[in-house]
């Protein structure tokens, strides 16, 4: 046990390390960026639209960020722009379903799935979700900006104040990041080193056969679950792999996992935002499995090949490399 903790301690240093080479510039530039009249201009260009969210324009530096690159980017953002608990919790519902798009998109399409259909399903369910919790917390821009106020420039303010300001913001968010990542990944090493994953898949019968699953979906399921589509992707494309799934069954499993993946790390990031992680993670369970029940109830038509090339009219119930 202590050489897997040892382990485990060692691969949360290191994921730290990673991702703090991701934060730092984001927050050192965004930091920097307050005391000029950039965020001002962003402010006002995106202010209408992210107002149908209930928030301010300089939000769309934050899903920009969380879809192109990744949730600790966007989280380097939100740190900076020191956002409000209700328009955090909004953001973090937006980003939750959709973020880190290149490579997500990626493994989805490595499987055999149609990208622009994956990528259509996870913004539409982002924005929905976003304005949903806007409509359900009553929240307006003005209450926004009551919140925290508009960003204001300062070019009056001393370098060293600002250098202050900076290294602050960037220790604190690194800080936070470790207490979170650490912890975890010892978490992760003992499931993956005790085979813990593997006793939880013979429980999950009914979870599958509400998705309209069979076991052979299990592993890749708590996978994606567990790890996300970033970290678990090897062990995603090599359960489907080795457990050949109907194509029908693919589409619905990356369904469930493009809204519900990663819950754990992908949830516990949010909290030093001052985001609620039990509504962030009812919300995304929720939102995966009513979308996925109900597609496996009426999704009833042929949907392609199998997961790998040249394999032709496969039935979608049928196995996707073999067709029986």
């Amino acid at each position: 046990m202590k050489d897997i903790l040892i382990r485990g301690f060692y691969s949360g240093l290191r994921t730290t390390w990673t991702l703090s080479k991701i934060i730092v510039p984001i927050t050192f530039a965004l930091t920097l960026l307050k005391h000029t009249p950039v965020l001002e201009w962003i402010l006002w260009l995106f202010t209408p639209i992210m107002g149908w969210f209930g928030l301010p324009g300089e939000a769309a530096i934050v899903m920009a960020l969380g879809w192109f690159l990744n949730l600790y980017a966007a989280i380097g953002a939100m740190f900076s722009l020191q956002l409000g608990a209700p328009e955090a919790l909004i953001l973090s519902v937006m980003l939750s379903f959709c973020h880190n798009i290149f490579v997500e998109t990626a493994v989805a399409k490595r499987i055999g799935l149609n990208a622009p259909l994956v990528v259509s399903i996870r913004a539409a369910v982002g924005f929905l979700g976003g304005w949903g919790v806007h409509l359900a917390l009553g929240n307006t821009p003005g209450d926004v900006i009551g919140t925290y106020g508009h960003l204001q420039y300062l070019w009056d303010v001393s370098v060293w104040t600002t250098v202050q300001e900076v290294l602050f913001t960037i220790w604190k968010g690194v800080y936070q990041l470790a207490l979170i990542v650490i912890p975890l990944m010892l978490v992760i090493q003992v499931l993956k080193e005790l085979r813990v994953l593997d006793k939880i898949a013979t429980g999950m019968n009914p979870l599958l056969a509400l998705c309209g699953l069979d076991k052979k979906a299990a592993i890749p399921m708590l996978a994606g679950i567990f790890f996300g589509l970033a970290y678990g992707a090897g062990v995603i494309i090599e359960a489907t792999r080795e457990k050949p799934l109907p194509k029908r069954q693919l589409y619905l499993l990356m369904i469930f996992l493009i809204l519900c993946h990663a819950v754990v790390e992908d949830t516990l990031i949010f909290i030093p935002l001052h985001v609620n992680g039990w509504y962030l993670l009812g919300i995304r369970i929720i939102a995966a499995l009513v979308l996925t029940a109900v597609l496996a109830r009426v999704w009833r038509e042929r949907v392609g090949t199998g997961i790998r090339p040249g394999v032709g009219g496969v039935d979608p119930d049928a196995d996707a490399t073999t067709g029986a």
